[in-house]
């Protein structure tokens, strides 16, 4: 049995529509819209919104539903509710893009009030900050964060000294599921920066690349194309243990399975 959004109220669902639309918007344009129903949330896509000749293939309207779906899911918690998502549950309607219904008694952690609380702040679309390089122990949470999404975050090779590290996003398969799923890591990954102050903005339009192929598996299909820094430098912060840490962010390769 499922709760129904009534049962919190008109403003219930209006917030959980809210904070998804809290997302990146790619191309500036969120084409799909939120339908609260009894007990569950659907995503559709609005063909009004969408702008085909950019976005022939319609993977950035899928990228960005998922993004949004991940703030859902976050707002859902902080309302008690659990959310179980279901990607593109109806093969006749390709513009259903997901159905999220909503479970009782979810316990919020502390980790999700401070990421949903990230999510009223703006996020990066473009090249992040100059400031320390991110730590090996912060990627490999980013990488977690893609993991439990069901997707891949590879290291690019970087120079010495360099305090922005390149990583991609991949999936198995390319397709309107995967390029979901992407999107839901993608606004993870931006989140959990946030939380910790770090910067991390992302391009999709062109990933695939020489420096990009030899990290993936056969069979994964990059998606998205990260660059992170750490926090910015403070005055007393930036002299040499700064530069130590610099040299000790990972090597290219694997994060995290």
């Amino acid at each position: 049995m499922y709760p129904s959004l009534a049962a919190g109220g008109r403003s219930s669902a209006e917030r959980l529509v809210v904070a998804a639309t809290m997302g990146p918007a790619i191309h500036d344009v969120q084409a799909w819209r939120f339908r609260p129903a009894d007990g569950w949330i659907d995503v559709q896509a609005d063909p009004a919104r969408f702008h085909g000749m950019d976005d022939p293939r319609g993977r950035g309207l899928h990228l960005g539903s998922g993004a949004a779906l991940t703030n859902l899911r976050l707002a859902a918690a902080q309302l008690g509710y659990g959310a179980v998502v279901r990607l593109l549950p109806d093969a006749e309607d390709p513009t259903l893009l997901a159905r999220v219904r909503l479970t009782r008694s979810h316990r919020t952690s502390r980790a999700e009030r401070l990421v949903y609380a990230a999510t009223m702040r703006p996020s990066p679309t473009r090249r992040p900050g100059t400031g320390r390089a991110p730590s090996a122990s912060f990627l490999n949470g980013l990488a977690e964060a893609a993991r439990l999404e069901g997707v891949r975050l590879d290291l690019l090779a970087a120079g010495q000294g360099a305090t922005i590290r390149r990583a991609v996003l991949s999936t198995r398969g390319d397709g309107p599921e995967s390029w979901m799923r992407a999107g839901q890591a993608l606004q993870r990954i931006l989140l959990e920066a946030s939380v910790r102050s770090a910067s991390v903005s992302f391009m999709y339009e062109v990933v695939d690349g020489r420096d990009v192929r030899p990290m993936l598996t056969p069979g994964d299909v990059p998606q998205v194309l990260l660059e992170a820094s750490g926090p910015a430098c403070r005055a007393r912060a930036c002299g040499g243990s700064a530069r130590a840490r610099t040299t000790a962010a990972p090597d290219a390769g694997r994060v995290a399975r």
